[in-house]
Formats: structure tokens, sequence, C-alpha cells
């Protein structure tokens, strides 16, 4: 018994190089969004997670994990405590006389600090209950207080950073600060310890567009300052304590703090920055900015390397890591819209699934891999019902499914019916025809490449008239300048141009199709001549360069 004859595949083309990049790959990887909206829709000011240090982590790594399960969000009147593993709303802290600013919960996990307009800062225990009990309050500052943050050595130092101009560095048991730096004669609105200082070195950025580095240590206490052009929203000390990221308009600076000298400044946002964030262990730095773009750079060359566009303003942004290796695990993104969106880095089974779809995705292409799961989704849908109709069905005697379990015969298109019965010519017109709804480019090439396979090329194209040569011409004209085309293209014209020659003389229409064609060969070769005596040039340069 002969073999059923099979559909003919279809040819598969080289694929070009990859637009996507590892770091892309990586970034691409934080899905499985979530979204939340604040109260009222406030805007979200603030994000922060209450990152660990060495002096508080501990050496057991579920302690550590269960150490750092909490991360902050400030919005209006109010700050939201939310899960890192579950991503979900544990409790809500809205005890606040007027708008809050910069909650940030302590390296420990059990307290958080806040400033709000009024003035006032105040201390919560968080670490349990569901009601926040206010610790501690403190009402020094006279206008709005902007930024509260926790020292990363010593649980109970804390700054604070105002309207007042006044940058102010408190004891958590004292009911005064322990130093008060002044010397900003404008709003200052960001403010962070910098690492390695023990507490004692602090830098600001104030809306005096300078940012300062302050020492504890010093009797006047401002080492030195830095002056920039714009108001300064952000900033952020890299790990090692040496490097210093300044946001300012839609510019950041990176500076030296050694050599008390600016290194570089990234041009990459079209409004103000308004967020800088740590990623990937100090490797990566995220901004955020008005113009809703979220962009990853690179801590060497300061490159973009990653980016990411938002339906609204991003005012505040983090990635927050978990787990005792502080990997990245949400990037979460604060908008004006009061938006709170949180994407998460797949791992485990999860991110097996993604690798092998993505292998998938590159092998097949885009388009197949969605027939594919669009198959796989009806069979699911009438898995379900056979086993909806199974339930039902305990009191008959035949449940008749909704599929056909046997083998079922795949119908052929009208193309695949007139190959299979040695009707060329008729094949060749369903493919070529490029104005028809079902066009499509890659199957033409499929049955050219098969019809010079079985040597009925020829065969396929003669003894036409006018009207079923202009498709084909046509489709060459267009393909003839795709390398991956070429072959199958020269033969084509070769073959047409010795059988309808003679013809052409009597139909207008085919001359110009004729010239058009010769034309766009002229031009290709011409770049192609150029191309090789530019290449000759780099040869020679490089040789004698060498």
């Amino acid at each position: 018994m002969a073999a059923e004859v099979q559909p003919l595949p279809l040819v598969k083309l080289p694929s070009g190089p990859s637009p996507v990049t590892p770091e892309q790959r990586y970034w691409r990887s934080f899905k499985n969004q979530k979204s939340h909206t604040s109260t009222a829709t406030w805007p979200i000011s603030h994000i922060s997670f209450p990152a660990q240090t060495g002096a508080v982590l501990s050496n057991s790594m579920v302690a550590a994990t269960k150490l750092n399960d909490l991360f902050a969000v400030t919005s209006g009147p109010r700050v939201d405590i939310f899960s890192i593993r579950k991503r979900e709303l544990l409790k809500t802290i809205g005890r606040f006389d007027s708008e809050a600013h910069s909650g940030e919960i302590r390296a420990d996990g059990r307290v958080l600090v806040a400033g709000e307009d009024s003035g006032k800062m105040q201390v919560f225990d968080v670490g349990g209950g569901t009601r926040a009990v206010i610790l501690k309050t403190w009402h020094i500052h006279k206008q709005p207080v902007w930024v509260t943050k926790w020292s990363p050595t010593e649980l109970t130092t804390l700054m604070s950073c105002s309207d007042d101009k006044t940058v102010r560095l408190w004891d958590l048991p004292s009911n005064s600060p322990s130093h008060t730096f002044t010397g900003h004669s404008d709003y200052v609105r960001s403010g962070a310890f910098i690492p390695g200082g023990n507490s004692n070195m602090l830098v600001t950025g104030s809306y005096d567009e300078t940012v300062r580095v302050w020492d504890a240590r010093t009797p006047g206490g401002s080492v030195f300052t830095f002056k920039h052009k714009d108001p300064i929203e952000e900033v952020l000390p890299l790990p090692g304590g040496t490097t210093l990221l300044a946001a300012s308009g839609n510019t950041i600076s990176v500076l030296d703090l050694v050599a008390a000298k600016p290194l570089r400044l990234i041009t990459n946002h079209q409004k103000t920055v308004t967020s800088l964030s740590l990623a990937s262990n100090g490797k990566r730095v995220v901004s955020g900015s008005l113009d809703g773009h979220v962009k990853v750079f690179e801590t060497s060359n300061w490159n973009v390397v990653f980016g990411s566009k938002y339906p609204s303003p991003i005012l505040s942004l983090s990635v927050i890591a978990a787990g005792a290796a502080q990997e990245d695990r949400h990037l979460a993104v604060g908008m004006q819209s009061g938006v709170l969106a949180i994407r998460t880095k797949l791992s485990g089974a999860a991110a097996e699934k993604a690798r092998e779809r993505a292998a998938i995705e590159a092998a097949i292409g885009t388009s197949a891999l969605d027939k594919i799961d669009s198959r796989n989704a009806k069979r699911k849908r009438a898995a379900v019902s056979n086993k909806n109709m199974d339930m039902l069905g305990e009191n008959v005697d035949v449940i008749i499914p909704t599929t056909d379990t046997g083998s079922k015969k795949k119908r052929l298109k009208p193309w695949q019916r007139n190959y299979k019965d040695g009707l060329y010519a008729s094949c060749l017109d369903e493919v070529i025809d490029m104005s028809g709804p079902e066009y499509q480019p890659l199957v033409a090439l499929t049955v050219l490449v098969a019809l010079r396979h079985r040597s009925a090329l020829r065969e396929a194209l003669e003894g036409r008239d006018e009207v079923s040569i202009i498709p084909l011409l046509k489709w060459v004209s267009k393909y003839i300048v795709d390398p991956r085309y070429l072959s199958i293209c020269v033969d084509v014209s070769f073959h047409l141009y010795d059988l309808y020659s003679e013809h052409v003389a009597g139909s207008s229409e085919l001359a110009e199709l004729f010239q058009a064609l010769l034309g766009k060969v002229s031009r290709a070769a011409s770049k192609a001549q150029v191309a090789i005596e530019v290449a000759g040039m780099l040869e020679t340069l490089t040789l004698e360069n060498n």
C-alpha cells in the first residue's frame, strides 16, 4: 500500500541576528503585572523596602527571607504596607494630619518612619497586629518633611530633610535631633546616607540646585557642594560609597565623591527625572521620569540597556529585592494617576516555562506560536466540556464527545490540492497573486522551490497569457533584491525572459514590467559594486595600519 502524500512543508528562511540582548531578556522577564489604585487616586509619591545590610542580616536563609517581606507605598495622607511575597496589601497607616511623605521601613522590618506636610515625623510599629501603633512623634521641623530614612548600619539612627531648608540627624530614643545641618537656601526634597560612613556621612539635594555632602564629625557639617542647573529631585549613592547620582531636571549627573568632580551627565529622559533606584545588587540603576519612561543603566559606561513606557507620569519607583541573596523580585512603579504597577520577575517553574516558550517562538515565529496556543486552548475547552458531560451523564448509556476522538484528516487548501494533482500552473496562480486575501510570500517561495526541485518550474510558467504573466513579474520585481529569495527569482526571471521575450513588443504593460525589473537589478548591481569597492579600500587601510 502506497504511503499517504503529506502536505508540502513550508520553506524555513534563515533568521537574522536577534535584536534581543540578554539584558533586555532579563528585564522582560518582569511580567505578571499587578496594579493597585490608591484611595481617591492619590499620586504614589514614594516606594521603599527595607534593604538588608551586614549589620542586621541573619545567618539563616529562612530568617533572612522572613525578615524582608514588607515594602511601603506612600500616597496622600496614608502609607500602605504590602507583602513582597504575595504582593497584597497587609495594612494601612492613616494616622496623619496632612499629606504623608517618604514612608520607610527599618531594615529589621519592625518599625516605619514617615514625615508629613505639617512638619511632624512619626515612628510606627508595623511588626505585628493589624493596626500600626505610634511609637514616637517629633514636631521639630517647621515645614513639610519630605525625606525620612533609616541608617543602613544603626537601627536607632535616622535622617530627615525638610522644606525649612534643614537636614537633621536623629537618635530614636531622643526627643531632639542629634545634629542639625544648615546650608541649603531652598527646599530640601531628597537625601540619603552614604554607604560606609557609619551614619555620619549624608548627601542631600535641594531646590537651590545644589547637592551637598555632610559629615556629622566636622564642625560645619558641609564637606563640599555640587552645583547644578535645575532643582535636585533625587540623590542616590552607589554601594561603594565613592560615586553619587543626582537627578536634576531631565538629566542625571554621575558624581565622584573622592575626586569631587562630575564624571558623566546622562540625558536620556525628555522630562524631569523623579526617582532613582538600585538594581542587580548595585550593578544597575533604574530611573523614572515625568515622561512616563523607565530606563535601566549599566554602571560601567552608563549606557541604557533597557527601557519601558508607562501610561502616566512616574513619581516613584523601586526595584524590590528579596531573599538572602537580595535578588531582584519586583519592579514597582508609582504614577501620578494613583496607580501602583508591580511587575514580578518569573522564577522557578514559571521562569522555565517562559524560557521554553521563548525558544519555541524564536524557532517558529510569533504568529505560528499564537496558532498553537489557540489550538491548545480549544483542546482544553473541549476537555473541560467532556469532563462536565461525564459528570452529568451518570444515568445515560452513551456520551457523545464534543470532539472527534478518531483521526481527522486535515482539509487541503486549493493550492495544495492542485500541487498534489500535478496542476502546477494553477497551484502557482493560487499563491503568487499578491493582491489575494490569503497571500503569504513564504507559501509562494515554498511552491516555487518545490517546482524547481521537481523540474516542473518551466512547465508551470509556460503557456500563459499576458494577464497571468503580470503577477509573476510583479512578484519577481518585489523580491529579487531580497537575498533569501534571490536564487529562485533569478531562475523564474530567466524562464520568463526565455519564454515571453518575443511577445514583449506587442504589450506595453509587459514591456514596462520587464524594464522595471531590469532597472531594479541594475541598481542592485551598482550598489553591490560600490560595496565591493568600499570593502577593498577598508582592507587596504587595515593592511597599512598593520
